[in-house]
């Protein structure tokens, strides 16, 4: 995964070992920013497999998720047939069946299973987590009208939950789970060191110690990976080479996404910050 830019827990790399060895889902919750999503899109990309990614939102039903038939072509075939014997069995066939992103991760792949993403469970409704519980555990479909599909071999599947509310035991049972919480200092500097390779060392540092403290403020959304890579590249684009406070007031839309937010931070609590970020890396560099 570091050789994808991706810098791994221990936990997180135990977990995503042990779900591939034993053929079990990996259920990912924590904060919106964390990299949850970036575990399947880079594994996908280190494993050389599909991605096939599921979005969930709320009122995603079996028709976008897995399975809908071609009415139209039916109601062609239906036509051509004109008086003519057409059963049910000559309708709902293959041909017939348009595959969404559950069905389409059970056929077999010559470069290997996919990897399936479910992405924000927590947004799709209540009910919609019964249906996936026959795919997680059985690696099957079953369609009334056609028959069941069964995986040759298990998709790799993660799902992530940004809990916004709770996921039913049911479904936590079938997988292995993981709370991907915010990176270390030393972790967020390797990330960036690799995402944002332009900023200099000290710019980088400065970043990831603001934030850092940032995300113990109590905001109403602490800044996520993506907005501290976004801030760096940010302020190599304005060319800085150390953050002053005026650069920190200016820059705050790349970091916070809440006006309430921004207007506590800016002025003199970033002042403060950036007071305080300066001490601690002079100080250890003197001691």
């Amino acid at each position: 995964m570091a050789a994808r830019d991706y810098i791994l827990s221990e936990g997180l790399a135990v977990s995503l070992f042990l779900g591939l060895r034993r053929h079990r889902p990996l259920f990912l919750e924590g904060e919106a920013g964390v990299g949850k999503t970036e575990v399947a899109k880079t594994l996908a990309a280190m494993l050389g497999r599909r991605l096939i990614r599921l979005q969930c939102y709320e009122g995603l039903d079996i028709a976008a998720a897995a399975y809908e038939w071609n009415y139209a072509r039916q109601m062609i075939e239906i036509q051509s047939a004109g008086k003519g014997q057409l059963s049910s069995a000559d309708l709902f066939t293959a041909d017939n069946l348009i595959e969404r992103p559950l069905l389409e991760a059970l056929r077999e792949d010559e470069a290997g299973a996919p990897v399936l993403l479910i992405d924000e469970l927590d947004r799709a409704d209540e009910a919609f987590e019964a249906y996936l519980l026959e795919i997680l555990s059985d690696w099957q479909v079953t369609i009334p009208e056609f028959g069941t599909v069964k995986a040759a071999a298990p998709p790799i599947v993660i799902i992530t939950s940004n809990r916004t509310r709770e996921i039913h035991d049911a479904l936590k049972r079938r997988c292995f789970y993981h709370w991907v919480d915010y990176p270390s200092l030393q972790d967020e500097l390797a990330i960036l060191k690799r995402r944002a390779p332009e900023a200099p060392a000290d710019l980088s540092e400065q970043v990831v110690r603001f934030v850092h403290k940032l995300r113990a403020a109590n905001l109403f959304k602490a800044p996520g990976v993506a907005e501290t890579i976004d801030w760096a590249q940010a302020l190599v684009e304005l060319d800085c080479v150390a953050i002053d406070p005026a650069q920190a007031d200016s820059t705050m839309g790349v970091l916070l996404k809440y006006q309430d937010d921004i207007a506590r931070i800016t002025g003199t609590e970033a002042a403060r910050i950036l007071t305080e970020v300066q001490a601690e890396m002079s100080g250890y560099r003197t001691g």
